[in-house]
């Protein structure tokens, strides 16, 4: 892949730029502040790109608005975003075009090597990758909304760890079952919140919006 990484602070830049390479990708640019970002994205139109919320000049929300920017402007751009602390406002800006692409990590995630490397894959590849954490902290402010208070229990469960970017046989894994049985919740869940279509890679990005960006 070819990828971007902004970040303001040089060592976790340059760890993450390592990290990366180790892992046989490419980073085609680097940047460490908000104009630098933006310039970059469009510059390059990265596979992926890992983007630092707070960038200078201001250290407030630089990073991410040169994401939603590049990401108006180049729809579909894959971005994730890195945050020190869970920010329930910049988690629903990058979620509000409601397409995928997107992903949103705390910062503590980068050590994880085998977690953020596939976090920056699913994103690639268009899907989602959301930290447990920030996925926490939108359901805990904001009631389901209809199509979503159909689901039961377990199916509820099942679109939580999709929303993290687990396919069915990780989903499988994390809940003791197998994957056949995770695919019958899937379409029991795409069917209740009227997801149609035979891109199921489509379908599963459209129900994990349906399930972050609740009003």
């Amino acid at each position: 892949m070819r990828i971007l990484v902004a970040e303001d602070l040089y060592l976790l830049r340059d760890g993450m730029v390592r990290l990366i390479e180790a892992c046989g990708h490419q980073v085609v640019a680097t940047a460490a502040t908000g104009p630098e970002t933006l310039e970059a994205l469009r510059t390059w139109r990265p596979d992926v790109s890992v983007v630092d919320v707070r960038m200078p000049p201001t250290q407030s929300d630089e990073g991410l608005r040169a994401a939603l920017a590049a990401r108006a402007e180049l729809p579909g751009l894959p971005i994730l975003i890195l945050s020190q602390h869970v920010e329930q406002l910049y988690a629903r800006e990058l979620l509000a075009d409601g397409s995928g692409g997107v992903g949103y990590l705390l910062k503590e995630s980068v050590f994880d090597a085998d977690h953020f490397i596939g976090s920056l894959e699913r994103v690639a590849a268009g899907g989602t990758a959301m930290d447990p954490a920030v996925i926490a902290r939108l359901l805990t402010t904001s009631p389901p909304e209809r199509g979503l208070a159909q689901l039961t229990e377990r199916e509820y469960s099942v679109l939580g760890l999709m929303a993290e970017g687990l396919s069915n046989q990780a989903v499988g894994r994390r809940l003791f079952l197998s994957e056949s049985a995770i695919s019958k919740y899937t379409t029991s869940i795409f069917g209740k919140l009227g997801i149609a279509g035979d891109d199921d890679t489509n379908r599963r990005v459209r129900a994990v919006l349906a399930y972050l960006n609740q009003p």
